[in-house]
This record gives C-alpha cells, sequence and structure tokens, in this order.
C-alpha cells in the first residue's frame, strides 16, 4: 500500500503544481483533513515546495500550490526503484 506522503510525490512528480484539495480530488487515499499536515511535513524535509497566492479567496484565507523539489523527484524515484525491485524478485524469486 501506498503512503500519503508517497501519494503525494507521485502526484506532483509530473511537474504539475498543485493545490492540496486537487490532490485530493484525484487521489483515493488523501483526505481533505490530513492532506496539509503531509504536505507541511514534506516541505519541512525539503521534498515539496509551496507558494502562497497573492489573491484572496472567497474564504479570506490565502491558497498555496505546491510543487515537488528537486530532492522530492529523487526521493520518488529511488522508492519506486525500491518497490519495483522488490516486486521482481517476488516474481523471479
Amino acid at each position: 500500500m501506498i503512503s500519503a506522503n508517497m501519494e503525494i510525490l507521485v502526484l506532483l512528480s509530473s511537474g504539475e503544481r498543485l493545490y492540496g484539495i486537487q490532490m485530493v480530488k484525484r487521489s483515493s487515499i488523501l483526505k481533505r483533513g490530513s492532506v496539509y499536515v503531509h504536505l507541511a511535513r514534506l516541505e519541512a524535509t525539503g521534498l515539496v515546495s509551496s507558494e502562497e497566492e497573492q489573491e484572496e479567496t472567497i474564504e479570506g484565507f490565502p491558497r498555496r500550490i505546491y510543487s515537488i523539489t528537486d530532492k522530492g523527484r529523487a526521493a520518488c524515484r529511488a522508492a519506486t526503484e525500491a518497490a519495483t525491485a522488490v516486486i521482481m524478485q517476488g516474481v523471479t524469486g
């Protein structure tokens, strides 16, 4: 099973910048109540970055748009390669 953090990295790995709610809508495992906790942790470790929009939203809160960093892209690639190796070992082993 894929973790929420890995799901976020995979979603952002296409290079598209996304809002947290967009990630929730595109994922079957991310939840609206926890996606921002995961994003904050990933940002604190340098795997994703965000920018605050200058315009106010209807609710009056600024929105943040997220993108993957080079470090995040490398971590996503390494995790994907490791998972593939485990699967292939199970198939051929």
